[in-house]
Parts: structure tokens; C-alpha cells; sequence
């Protein structure tokens, strides 16, 4: 089994990526194997409501990191998205992924644990965590818990290593996710079926 953690944040060794590898630690101890993918800092395209996506199952914009992480999903049996703090929500770029990904690749997801990990210097952690689990939880995808809402603090790079009690928190959670993975794959039960969907606009 294998979990794959997005680190939603610009600087690939900071205090995001000190937290999802505290997760992904608690993984491996379980012998899970996880991957680690950061977005970078280049300009990400956001989603234009084209709906082309609906026709090939895949979006329009065929971008490296839009790419790279649509692949890895398919062998993903799990996902933690970790993203910093940016005016008490998550970084923009890493909702421009995530909107065209949930969108066009939710078929690749459903059904998949799924956990989100905030990280902030001071405040504004509880609203991203908030808004990360909406993605799952519009896509059939069961969210993993924590012992605490999963936030790390840390402003400098290199500061979430400070606070024990978020790191406490993520080995937590990455144990969490161990169980429910192997929960999962031992209790045989099938996947619900699905109704098919309704669209309701409110426009009459």
C-alpha cells in the first residue's frame, strides 16, 4: 500500500515538508510506503470551467505537476495534502491544482483515505484545514483523524521541528491512516454503490 503527501507549499524542505514527513515516518513504521511531492514555485494554472475534462478525463492544461501528480494518484492508496497558511486559507496555488485535479481525475480518488495538515505561524490553521477536507469530502473519500486538528506551527524554515505537540499530532494521524488503510484492504466489504447523480442549480 502506498500513501502520496502533497506539499502544497513553494519551499520544498520547509515547515510543510517537516510535518508531512513526520506523517509519512509514522507510515513507513506501519509499512506503508509514501511519496512525497511538493508543487514548486512556478505559476500553476487554475481551473476554467471548460468542462473538456469531462470528455477525455483528463484537464485541457497538461502541465508537468498536473501531470506527475494525475499518475501517481492511480497507484495512490491513500492522500495527505499539506499546504501552509496563506490569509487564513491555503496556498492559491495549490487550490489551482487541486480544483482541476478533484474535478477531472475524482474517479482516481474516490473512495481513498484522505488527510489534510495545515501549518502556520500563529493563526488561520483551523480555516485551511477546513477548506482543504472539503475536496474529500465532496468525493466519497473517507477523512482520517488526528488526535487533535492536524496543524503544525512554525514560521522561520525549519521551526514546526519545535513544536512537539504538532508533530505529535501528525505521527498521529499517519498511524491513523495505516489503520484505516489496512482496515480497508482486510474487511472485504465492496465499495457502496452509487446513485446516479442529481444536479440541483436553484434556478427556476
Amino acid at each position: 500500500m502506498k500513501v502520496l503527501l502533497i506539499n502544497g507549499s513553494p519551499r520544498g524542505k520547509g515547515n510543510t515538508y517537516i510535518a508531512l514527513s513526520e506523517v509519512a515516518k509514522a507510515l513507513e513504521a506501519n509499512s506503508i510506503e509514501t511519496e512525497i511531492v511538493s508543487i514548486g514555485t512556478k505559476a500553476v494554472q487554475g481551473c476554467i470551467a471548460c468542462y473538456r475534462c469531462a470528455e477525455s478525463g483528463r484537464c485541457v492544461f497538461g502541465d508537468v505537476l498536473y501531470t506527475t501528480v494525475r499518475e501517481k494518484l492511480e497507484t495512490a492508496d491513500g492522500i495527505v495534502i499539506g499546504s501552509p497558511v496563506y490569509y487564513a486559507g491555503p496556498n492559491g496555488s495549490l487550490c489551482a491544482l487541486l480544483d482541476r485535479l478533484f474535478y477531472s481525475a475524482s474517479s482516481l480518488l474516490r473512495y481513498k483515505p484522505a488527510a489534510a495538515v495545515a501549518v502556520c505561524r500563529r493563526g488561520g490553521a483551523s480555516a485551511t484545514f477546513d477548506r482543504l477536507n472539503k475536496y474529500f469530502t465532496i468525493n466519497d473519500m473517507p477523512v482520517v483523524s488526528s488526535q487533535y486538528w492536524n496543524s503544525v506551527h512554525g514560521r522561520l524554515p525549519g521551526e514546526a521541528s519545535q513544536d512537539a505537540e504538532g508533530l505529535q499530532t501528525m505521527r498521529t494521524l499517519g498511524n491513523n491512516m495505516a489503520w484505516v488503510l489496512k482496515s480497508l484492504k482486510n474487511g472485504g466489504e465492496p465499495i457502496p454503490e452509487r446513485e446516479p447523480g442529481i444536479m440541483t442549480n436553484f434556478i427556476r
